[in-house]
């Protein structure tokens, strides 16, 4: 009802202003009858709508925010830790690909929460999920089962293992160096957390404790200890003290020096260095198959043999982190299964899409480490809890089946082939590279792209950056290819305006 009453009162103060000036955007807010309508027209409708809308001006600019929601912000920030700086607005809903303001102001979203909605927003099989499981039972702890963690779980591991089989003989689709091995990803175990930082530390945890059992079983073999840690250039693997360690960017890690101690990084797709670090000291190597956070940077074949060959050479663990990259975000279950089956994992951390945006993580994990973990070796007390699984588990068994991904990629293919054809022709001397997969596209700029995501919001798309002066799309997994076509054209307009700033 706040949201309702702030964006009515918006929409009034907007009519009278707009009445006042003779503002371009006095249509959009004439009454709250109309604004009503456009609140609750469909999808198509406002996509039909916003095909029509030229991308040649500002339609979204910051400096037309009502007075009403800048105050709003003004009372927000007095109360909120400023450690983010966000542009004046304050988005009150969204449904689909699409999300809207305050002021009645409507986005695209190429967002999706920083790639977390992958059924869109305000879906509505999630929503009546949501209902209906907060009136039975919201939280219990891990001290009693709950009748939705061991059906996630298990969805997790069915749904992993019979993706591993329908793929195992399947070509590689990344690069080169497929691998007659069979000897797929097969996990046993699941771990419930809350988020993708929280996954990531149960993991490192796990890993901790199956090199300390190796080194107690095999003191003359590992006589300095097992408890290193690898991990790469570019990688993120979040902000608490174990996963922050492990991601190697100073701007992250120097403000809470001194960090955990054992944690090694050397560049990411680098065969010759990683081999070089991992030793018998090491006991995981952690790495995102698919890196988000660092620029949309694919790891090669060639790569992740050589991780899991030098993993088994040590004993040691072999992580992959597809918080962003896995669950349907690159049009197959999980990122890496790309790659040739001896590129296989001992342990996959997820989180962001699982619950759609109710926050859940997971770490999966095989019987050979699931039998060194016992009770009390880790715990949380608000993983697993039976609303954040039991959509967790409908959100898994709408984006595993063949369909839904084969959806995935096919967009994803056109969402990145618009960007080389649009924005990378077009602009040359801006755009020098498109990378990615699925619906998880990096466009790669020649300068810092901060500006240009400013430019995008005030032509109603929204966009987030990534490490490299790369912009990231990561939209809903339910984008079609019209909206796709609606982003790059707006994007494309940024760009012109954009270019038009760097010129003296």
């Amino acid at each position: 009802m706040l949201s309702r009453r702030l964006f009515t009162r918006t929409q009034i103060a907007l009519a009278r202003s707009a009445a006042r000036t003779g503002s371009a955007r006095a249509p959009l807010a004439t009454s709250n009858l109309a604004a009503r309508r456009a609140l609750h027209a469909t999808p198509a409708a406002r996509a039909d709508t916003t095909a029509r809308t030229t991308t040649s001006s500002l339609t979204h600019a910051d400096t037309a925010a009502s007075a009403e929601t800048r105050a709003t912000i003004d009372r927000f920030q007095r109360y909120t830790l400023g450690t983010y700086v966000r542009p004046p607005l304050v988005l009150t809903h969204g449904e689909g690909c699409w999300v809207f303001d305050s002021d009645g102001r409507k986005f695209l979203d190429f967002t999706a929460g920083i790639a977390v909605n992958a059924l869109g927003h305000a879906d509505p099989e999630v929503a009546r999920i949501l209902h209906h499981q907060a009136q039975r039972m919201v939280h219990m702890s891990n001290l009693y089962h709950n009748e939705w963690a061991g059906e996630l779980a298990e969805a997790l591991v069915e749904s992993t293992i019979a993706a591993e089989q329908a793929r195992s003989t399947a070509p590689a689709a990344v690069g080169e160096g497929a691998s007659a091995s069979t000897a797929t990803f097969h996990p046993s175990k699941v771990f419930f957390a809350n988020s993708g930082t929280e996954a990531n530390e149960g993991a490192l945890k796990f890993a901790k404790k199956y090199g300390n059992l190796q080194r107690e079983a095999h003191p003359d073999r590992y006589p300095q200890g097992k408890h290193e840690v690898l991990a790469f250039s570019r990688g993120f693997h979040g902000r608490s003290m174990g996963a922050l360690s492990a991601t190697a960017a100073p701007a992250y890690q120097t403000p809470f020096q001194p960090l955990v101690p054992g944690f090694t990084h050397t560049p990411y797709n680098n065969v010759a260095a990683a081999e070089a670090a991992i030793h018998e000291g090491t006991c995981a190597v952690i790495v995102e198959p698919i890196q988000g956070e660092g620029g949309v940077h694919m790891a090669t074949p060639e790569f992740l043999q050589a991780l899991r060959r030098r993993c088994d050479a040590v004993g040691a663990l072999l992580i992959y982190d597809e918080i962003q990259c896995g669950l349907g975000r690159t049009g197959q279950l999980w990122g890496f299964q790309h790659y040739p089956a001896d590129c296989r994992p001992d342990l996959v951390t997820m989180a962001k899409p699982l619950a759609n945006g109710i926050p859940i993580g997971a770490v999966l994990l095989t019987d050979e480490t699931a039998a060194k973990i016992n009770p009390g070796d880790h715990g949380t007390t608000f993983g697993g809890n039976p609303l954040a699984c039991r959509v967790g588990l409908h959100v898994l068994q709408r984006i595993r089946q063949p369909e839904f991904l084969a959806q995935v990629r096919a967009t994803g293919a056109h969402l990145k082939a618009q960007a080389e054809g649009q924005l990378q022709q077009a602009f040359p001397d801006l755009v020098t590279g498109v990378r990615g997969v699925g619906m998880m596209v990096g466009i790669q700029l020649s300068c810092n792209p901060a500006p240009l995501v400013d430019l995008a919001r005030e032509r109603g798309l929204l966009i987030i950056t990534a490490g490299g002066n790369t912009v990231r799309l990561v939209p809903s997994l339910t984008l079609t290819a019209d909206e796709a076509d609606q982003g790059i054209r707006i994007l494309a307009d940024s760009l012109r305006a954009f270019q038009a700033q760097q010129t003296p």
